[in-house]
């Protein structure tokens, strides 16, 4: 999977899931993600920003990549996933491959549980 595509997706699907169970909660005084008044020294200990007057949460990526290039291969950087298999498969080919980890956070505003 393409970095773009691993980090696009994962930021729709926390939005999407935030937003799911906004719906689903039906308890008395319950809410996801409830409107945070102002800002303050302790939220932002927590990774919660302010932008635009609205809570900012970080979310924060540690990741693991991989750049290959070579003969029977399309170069390009990909997210590691899943489990690496070596093997025979009746094919040769001579490649080239790296890992490097990046971390870096990006800034998202949550839906408000008021206008769920």
């Amino acid at each position: 999977m393409q970095l773009k595509e691993f980090v696009s997706q994962a930021l729709v699907d926390i939005l999407e899931g935030i937003s799911d169970a906004q719906g689903k909660v039906k308890m008395p005084g319950a809410q996801v993600n409830p409107y945070i008044g102002n800002g303050s020294a302790e939220l932002t200990k927590l990774g919660i920003a302010w932008a635009g007057g609205r809570a900012a949460h970080l979310v924060q990526f540690d990741l693991a990549v991989t750049a290959s290039e070579g003969t029977g291969t399309k170069g390009g950087i990909g997210v590691l996933a899943g489990v690496l298999n070596l093997g025979s498969s009746g094919q040769s080919k001579s490649e080239n491959a790296t890992a490097s980890r990046i971390q870096f956070a990006v800034p998202i505003i949550f839906p408000d549980a008021s206008q769920a």
